[in-house]
């Protein structure tokens, strides 16, 4: 029985995996923000994992940004973040990527001296459940 099961956002691609989480970090690199065009990226990281696709392993596609270690896998039709297998078989699962619920909480904030300005910002932000109405301007 998988301890994890995953898909892209067209539900091309299906997952599973079987092993233990060993860490989840967020991570604020530059590559990391360029990759999901957010403030950091929530990965999951399992030293000893098997990962198999269910469905759609010919729409996985990976890119290795070259002269670095940093590798993402997406699916080609929707560009979705997927697992990536890294140097060492460390398996790195996006964890927005999961069907099944991830009860690990975050264990650590990565590279924070890259952390983009506007982050900071958010404290104050108000939160709404859903999309908003749309407001009036005058």
């Amino acid at each position: 029985m998988p301890d994890y099961l995953g898909s892209c956002l067209c539900g091309n691609t299906k997952f599973e995996v079987q092993g233990d989480l060993d860490s989840f970090y967020l991570c604020h690199c530059q590559y990391c923000q360029k990759d999901t065009g957010s403030a950091y990226a929530a990965n999951l990281f399992l030293k000893s994992a098997k990962l198999t696709w269910l469905e759609g392993s010919e729409s996985v596609t990976t890119f290795t940004l070259p002269g670095s270690r940093h590798k993402k896998s997406f699916c080609k039709f929707c560009g979705s973040a997927l697992p990536s297998l890294q140097e060492a078989g460390l398996l790195v699962i996006p964890a927005g990527c999961l069907d099944t619920e991830v009860s690990m909480p975050p264990t650590a904030h990565i590279f924070t001296s890259r952390r983009a300005a506007w982050e900071e910002a958010t404290s104050d932000v108000p939160e709404f459940e859903g999309l908003p109405e749309p407001t009036k301007r005058a």
